[in-house]
């Protein structure tokens, strides 16, 4: 990030690195380069800014999500057809099964916004449900924040599977299937509360969409004043 800023603010012939030069570094960084050329159509680009714009409610929301710094229609050279950037506040280190869950509710906060909105799901949240299956399993598997499991670690190296091997485990298949059957439940309980949050919300849904299919892109300050009406 460091040297991405250093690089922009030598494009701008500028003395010194700015706010603004980290702030699009982070964004090349994290999401990858625009890709202006990359043309969706209107039932596609809809579908983007409601979908950005769940995550970015959801992100104000909840009571621990992180503070959104700016949400974009405009695809990205990762794959991304828009992105929701969010900007921690300071270093965290341990995490509450409150907080968990509430990163997961905001990952699964663009596909309940296209559930609450359309009555339908696009195949655009695909790497959302990776990530939030991945923290669900973690959850379960690594920090021991599952009633049903206890407080019992399963994720080390005997446990290949979580990593997506077929390696041999220790683990009966009773267990792997309270595995399975605990990671779906919490998946389950964060997108049905993310579209309640969004139902509840609705008229700041739609501001906020209507905003993004104008500008493109907007601050989290705008995010706020959708809610605030």
């Amino acid at each position: 990030v460091m040297n991405e800023a250093a690089l922009l603010a030598a494009r701008r012939n500028a003395d010194a690195v700015t706010v603004l030069d980290f702030e699009a570094a982070i964004e090349r960084v994290v999401a990858g380069l625009e890709q202006r050329s990359r043309i969706m159509n209107e039932k596609e680009r809809n579908t983007v800014a409601y979908h950005e714009s769940g995550h970015a409610l959801v992100a104000v929301l909840v009571p621990h999500g992180d503070p959104v710094a700016k949400v974009s229609i405009v695809p990205r050279g990762r794959g991304a057809l828009g992105y929701t950037m969010q900007m921690p506040t300071e270093d965290r280190y341990l995490l509450t099964r409150e907080e968990l869950e509430d990163r997961i509710a905001v990952m699964l906060g663009g596909r309940a916004a296209e559930q609450v909105t359309f009555k339908m799901i696009s195949t655009g949240a695909s790497d959302d449900i990776k990530r939030a299956t991945d923290l669900a399993r973690r959850m379960v598997t690594e920090f021991g924040i599952s009633e049903k499991l206890g407080t019992v670690r399963y994720a080390t190296q005997q446990y290949q599977f979580l990593e997506g091997g077929e390696g041999s485990t220790a683990a009966s298949p009773e267990t792997l299937k309270l595995i399975d059957e605990e990671v779906q439940r919490i998946i389950a309980d964060q997108y049905q509360r993310a579209q309640r949050l969004l139902q509840e919300n609705q008229a700041a849904l739609e501001r906020l969409t209507q905003q993004l299919l104008k500008t493109e892109t907007v601050d989290g300050a705008a995010v706020k004043q959708a809610l605030a009406g």
